[in-house]
């Protein structure tokens, strides 16, 4: 609000000054306040009602101080969102325990930055592992799909942008989105199409894996505030990406053939003729190596920055069962907490969890698919329970059956499996 410019002066309320000795004057019909008082003011209020270390801002971003935990307790917090993938939490508990002691350090120079690659299925928890770390530690979180990214100069975005999201997580803090942790999802969706020269760019594949060399390794970054395209005139904010913890995730499709082709290939005399008998033919994605990913198309420079490498096994019956019911946000939990809401208890029995398990494994979706059997199964329920005067609901399996059988879902997989 501009000054006024009428003979009377206005005073402020709270220091007296006249709107000639102060910066800027607001106000009202009845008072006014200098703009220093109104500063002086904010400040009050945000240190009672948001104190340092509070984790809660009124836009909903996590804030507070920063917490390393150990090893062992970041393993344990992990175990209680993510089931099974013991193998997968340890490396990542291990890494980022490494990475945030590095920053501690002050002395920390002669450490190199440990990036991470997540290599497993789709719906086996890649996502859920990093976004469970990043609130762990509370550090601004980010995750980016590489499939919208293209080398500098085409359609779609530049790689700058991820940094953008991250920028986003933390209220444009640099100084905190620089500790922060970046997932870079569906990274073999960028892989090199082919090994053979040609005269036409590879401006989703190779280049983009070119672009994000500089990022991943660390060094400073020139980001657009608001993402997409660069231009001159665009105001740029310059982050170091030295200390933030990339994390790339992929499902690597079809690597499983350039892993059981390396194995063939090594088998040399008696002894590794015994060594071949052990594979586990039925899991060949727990020995990966650098050497199956630079065969499937990433470039050896992304793999060099990419030093920590694990696997995550395909999540089998009893895995799936249990991620129904034991973690802390389980569906059947936020399922029985919707309901509970509308006053209504609800009880599903275990034949119908077993069924939605079975259907899962049927549609090869991993743990997403039993979010979207559920959501099949229960949105008959969920479209009458605000309105029902029942105080209990129970899904049986008939119900079940009944639900998920006249879906559009289980019709679509019927017709594959019939042309299969």
């Amino acid at each position: 609000m501009a000054k006024k410019t009428n003979n009377h002066q206005e005073h402020c309320v709270f220091c007296g000054r006249s709107q000639d000795e102060v910066e800027l004057l607001i106000t009202t019909e009845n008072a006014a306040i200098c703009s220093d008082c109104a500063e002086a003011a904010y400040s009050a209020v945000r240190e009672v009602l948001h104190p340092a270390g509070s984790n809660i801002k009124s836009n909903g971003h996590i804030e507070g101080d920063f917490s390393l935990k150990k090893p062992r307790e970041m393993f344990d917090f992990m175990s209680q969102y993510v089931i099974g993938q013991d193998a997968a939490k340890k490396v990542l508990a291990v890494a980022v325990y490494n990475h945030y002691k590095r920053i501690e350090n002050k002395d920390h120079g002669l450490i190199e930055k440990s990036n991470i690659l997540l290599v497993g299925p789709t719906g086996t928890g890649k996502t859920l592992l990093a976004r469970t770390i990043a609130k762990m530690l509370n550090v601004p979180f980010a995750i980016v799909d590489a499939t919208i990214l293209t080398e500098a100069g085409y359609v779609g975005e530049d790689v700058e942008s991820i940094l953008t999201r991250l920028l986003q997580d933390a209220d444009y803090n640099v100084e905190k989105a620089e500790r922060g942790i970046v997932f870079i999802d569906e990274i073999d969706k960028i892989a090199r199409k082919s090994d053979n020269p040609s005269i036409t760019r590879d401006v989703s594949g190779e280049g983009v894996q070119q672009a994000l060399l500089k990022i991943i390794e660390g060094s400073i970054v020139n980001v657009p505030p608001q993402g997409g395209r660069k231009h001159p005139e665009q105001q740029m904010i310059a982050v170091n990406t030295d200390n933030i913890l990339f994390i790339c995730g992929g499902a690597f499709e079809g690597i499983e053939r350039h892993i059981a082709h390396r194995l063939n290939t090594q088998v040399v005399g008696y002894e590794a003729q015994k060594k071949r008998a052990l594979i586990d033919k039925d899991n060949m994605i727990q020995y990966v190596a650098p050497q199956d990913l630079r065969a499937y198309g990433l470039i050896p420079e992304i793999i060099g920055r990419l030093p920590v490498i694990t696997h995550l096994n395909a999540l089998d019956r009893n895995t799936l069962r249990a991620i129904l019911t034991e973690p802390k946000d389980s569906i059947v939990k936020q399922y029985t907490e919707l309901f509970r809401l509308d006053g209504i208890e609800l009880e599903i029995k275990d034949d119908v969890l077993d069924f939605i398990v079975d259907k899962a494994i049927e549609f090869k979706l991993g743990a997403r698919g039993l979010r979207s059997i559920c959501e099949t199964m229960m949105m008959d329920a969920m479209f009458e329970a605000p309105t029902s005067k029942k105080k209990k609901f129970v899904v049986d399996l008939a119900y079940a059956k009944e639900k998920v059988e006249q879906s559009a879902l289980y019709m679509a997989a019927q017709v594959v499996k019939d042309n299969d």
